[in-house]
């Protein structure tokens, strides 16, 4: 299943089990071991399931989820919503599942677990939420640029624009981190799904091929920030002057 996860833990076994384990089973892993390391991984790494521990040094989970779900509801983002988030803890007592299912959590683990069960859990919660994010038709829009996921579709200033896969999968996810810069390893894992060792001179031509495309119906749209990464810029104002 393509698809990233964070795992928060602060226990190194646990976490090296499960990230072993889930990188082997297909899945992009990063791992935090407080509430403040998973807030801003979170942020950097977009992940579509989070596996999130109840005791942190820091606090508990129950805050993080609450502070997950706010953080990208207070963003806009189009997938705040989708966000899955299993609780993995020692504590089962009835009170304490309750608890945090009704804080937003979508499934509970309780600790020792078999780390089958956990695969088989997040793919379960997955294709629940991935479910839900069919169900309706998502476009992406930013400025005069708009992207129809339902049928992989991009369009600019109302033209058509024909992408390849790559160059699509490239779009879309700069589309779904917009007004933010996004790092080429961010990139290389996301997109290619390779690791940061690999590089980034890929980035760098697909970038250019997007540019090519989009800049012939608009104002220059991506933004390289050197030596960091790529970003779309702000929509500019409609001035009446067309495509160029």
């Amino acid at each position: 299943m393509d698809a990233t996860v964070l795992i928060v833990e602060d226990e190194p076994g646990i976490a090296d089990v499960l990230r072993i384990t889930l990188k082997y089973n297909g899945f992009t892993v990063h791992s935090a071991a407080t509430g403040r390391e998973a807030l801003a991984a979170a942020r950097e790494h977009r992940p579509d399931l989070v596996l999130l521990d109840v005791m942190l040094p820091d606090g508990n989970g129950w805050e993080v989820c609450r502070a997950l779900r706010e953080e990208r509801a207070a963003e806009g983002a189009d997938d705040a919503d989708d966000l899955a988030i299993i609780f993995v803890t020692a504590r089962d007592a009835p009170r304490d599942v309750v608890a945090g299912l009704a804080l937003g959590g979508d499934d509970y683990i309780t600790k020792p677990f078999g780390v089958d069960e956990v695969v088989a859990r997040v793919h379960a919660v997955l294709r629940r939420t991935r479910r839900r994010e069919s169900a309706a038709t998502r476009v992406l829009r930013h400025g005069d640029l708009e992207m129809d996921e339902s049928t992989y579709s991009v369009r600019r200033s109302g033209q058509p624009v024909e992408l390849t896969p790559t160059e699509y999968n490239l779009l879309r996810h700069l589309l779904r981190n917009a007004g933010r810069i996004v790092t080429k390893e961010h990139l290389l894992q996301h997109v290619w799904r390779y690791d940061t060792a690999v590089s980034s001179t890929v980035v760098e031509t697909y970038i250019s091929y997007l540019r090519r495309k989009l800049d012939r119906l608009g104002p220059p749209l991506i933004e390289t920030r050197r030596g960091i990464g790529y970003g779309l810029r702000a929509p500019e104002p409609d001035t009446g002057g067309g495509a160029r």
